[in-house]
């Protein structure tokens, strides 16, 4: 007896049938253009930065149309926040790393037998071998890279 009292009459009614026409249409993808691919390059440059601060501080700044988000990049002999790792970015990169290697990710440290994939970029963190980088961005839209070997834990 169900919740709604149809007692089971049309079983399965609201979710829509798959003709068997339609089993067998597969996805066609479209060929990537020069554009498509630059963007997609980009976004593999991007795969590896772990978001910290304010992102939306950058959104903000560029609406002025002063510069590019890749000119707001501050260097590293100016870098102005503390080469420690918060406790924010740590679960995030810990978080991060271990999703990737549950996603069959190479390993950058010995196993030892553990399997347990947050266990292992927990070791791979303690060895500073995790190949992330975080971002931190600037009330003013700049933004600091800090590499997950330059940061303390």
């Amino acid at each position: 007896m169900s919740d709604f009292g149809d007692d089971d009459v049309g079983v399965g009614g609201d979710e829509p049938m798959l003709e068997e026409e339609d089993a067998n249409e597969y996805y066609d993808p479209e060929v990537v253009e020069d554009e498509d691919a630059e963007r997609t390059a980009e976004a593999d440059e991007q795969d590896n930065v772990v978001i910290s601060g304010d992102p939306s501080a950058a959104a903000n700044a560029l609406k002025g149309g002063e510069k590019s988000t890749k000119d707001k990049k501050i260097p590293e002999s100016e870098r102005s926040t503390t080469p420690y790792m918060t406790k924010y970015e740590r679960a995030r990169i810990l978080g991060t790393r271990a999703l990737q290697i549950s996603m069959n990710a190479p390993v950058l440290v010995d196993l030892e037998g553990e399997t347990d994939p947050l266990q292992i970029a927990i070791k791979e963190l303690r060895e500073k071998k995790i190949p992330l980088i975080v971002r931190r961005y600037m009330p003013d839209g700049y933004y600091e890279d800090w590499t997950c070997e330059e940061l303390l834990q």
